[in-house]
């Protein structure tokens, strides 16, 4: 009974936000960022807003060093005073410290470049958008080949998001009921005549990652992204990820 309620409550909120959404919408859709200098430090700080879905990252470079991420379905709020934009988390790297499941980060545009008085005033700036071949929100799916072994879908709380949009990419681990956040990464990437290519700008689990390349083999099937070749340990690897369907409507 527990798994059948908590799926319901999902497909639920994601109905409403994304309904919300649709009817609030203020912010084009697109990756924003905002680099600040301090002391010597450079801090990126990187929104990205897939229709319905919104990925706050930062992290240092020189040295690289990861901070944190969170990210979830949005809503936005008009009030007398300002616009919020309301987040529904579905992971958030400092849980366990702040155990922070919703945000509401006032907002605004000012012409191309998003305002966002949080912790601190950020004022981001759009990256030039691009498509590829893989470009939209993956889950991951299951080991291949595809044998018809059973997958892990949207209703499993356990979740392997990847989201590709304007040559970025980014994967995130975590559980929506414990909000266990398991890891994530991020850079850039290219995909063309099967090959996928990253580079990596930050890993939360090991900052000495960063910088590195890493090459695949991609083919898509339907709604199936199969992604083959070498782990970072050297050994055959072969996933299957799956488009989710409640982002990018």
């Amino acid at each position: 009974m527990k798994k059948i309620h908590t799926k319901s409550k999902y497909i639920s909120v994601f109905l409403f936000f994304a309904i919300n959404l649709m009817i609030y919408g203020q912010i084009p859709l697109g990756i924003y960022t905002d680099t600040i200098e301090n002391n010597g430090s450079k801090t990126v700080h990187q929104v990205k807003i897939n229709d319905d879905f919104f990925i706050y990252n930062e992290y240092e470079i020189e040295p690289a060093k990861f901070i944190k991420t969170v990210g979830g379905f949005i809503q936005i709020e008009n009030t007398s005073s300002n616009t919020l934009l309301v987040v529904l988390l579905e992971f958030n790297s400092d849980f366990e410290n702040d155990a922070l499941r919703q945000l509401s980060i006032p907002i605004e545009m000012d012409g191309e470049k998003l305002k966002m008085n949080w912790f601190q005033q950020l004022t981001l700036a759009p990256i030039f958008p691009a498509t590829q071949d893989l470009d939209g929100a993956w889950l991951f799916a299951t080991r291949g080949p595809d044998t018809g072994q059973k997958r892990r879908g949207e209703e499993n709380t356990r979740k392997t998001l990847k989201l590709l949009m304007d040559n970025t990419f980014q994967w995130i681990a975590y559980d929506t009921e414990s909000f266990k956040f398991s890891g994530t990464g991020g850079g850039t990437y290219s995909a063309e005549n099967g090959i996928y290519k990253e580079q990596i700008e930050f890993f939360s689990k090991d900052n000495s990652r960063v910088g590195a390349q890493l090459e695949f083999n991609y083919k898509l099937e339907g709604d199936d992204w199969h992604h083959t070749g070498k782990n970072s340990k050297g050994e055959p690897m072969y996933e299957i990820w799956s488009k989710r369907i409640v982002m990018g409507l």
